[in-house]
């Protein structure tokens, strides 16, 4: 691969994960996948945003700092490069979505904290969908926790990925728009995902 650390992202339900897989296994890379199973807040949050929003989060954060933490503490020297189905900066990014006030400012200030001593991904591969297609992949996964997210949500969601990019202005961002591509089923697709990873991209976000 072109990039030793790769970061694929997207809004619930864009196939992060099962993209993050494939790479993983066809060309040998290291892989950190996030924990949400394990997250025990996560069905609270579904079931009462506003009252379990702050915990679902801050389990999230310290999960995914464990993780990227041990990039440099545990060393794999047989994998050729590390691809993983999340960047840190979700974190802020749900957060600032899902929190309100208080709890967002105190949210802001351990990620802050946190933030400047992770390993940053040399590539993110950010799978762009449109809502529909993201509730459709919801459906067809059927996470009973997962069935009464709204589309509105969803959409805030993607809309805060976009809005979070433009202060990224040292990181190398490729937005995908996946409507019409299906890389889970379709060699073809499969392939063109990891031409674009095998590319040289410039610094800031380039749009495909």
């Amino acid at each position: 691969m072109e990039y030793r650390f790769i970061t694929i992202e997207g809004c619930i339900g864009a196939g992060k994960t099962t993209l993050t897989q494939k790479l993983a296994q066809d060309f040998n890379g290291r892989l950190i996948l996030e924990q949400f199973e394990d997250n025990p807040f996560l069905p609270l949050f579904y079931a009462d945003p506003v009252r379990h929003a702050f915990p679902v989060e801050l389990y999230f954060m310290a999960e995914r700092f464990q993780q990227l933490k041990a990039l440099h503490s545990e060393p794999d020297i047989f994998k050729s490069f590390t691809v993983s189905d999340f960047l840190f900066q979700k974190s802020l990014i749900f957060a600032m979505n899902n929190l309100k006030d208080a709890e967002a400012k105190l949210y802001r200030n351990l990620f802050d904290i946190i933030n400047p001593n992770l390993p940053r991904p040399d590539i993110i591969l950010y799978l762009y969908a449109p809502v529909d297609k993201l509730l459709s992949n919801i459906r067809k996964r059927g996470r009973d926790y997962e069935k009464n997210i709204q589309p509105e949500y969803l959409q805030s969601i993607q809309q805060a990925y976009m809005d979070h990019f433009k202060y990224l202005t040292n990181a190398r961002i490729v937005i995908l728009d996946t409507a019409d591509l299906d890389f889970t089923s379709s060699k073809e697709d499969y392939q063109k995902v990891i031409s674009i990873l095998n590319e040289k991209h410039n610094v800031g976000i380039t749009y495909l």
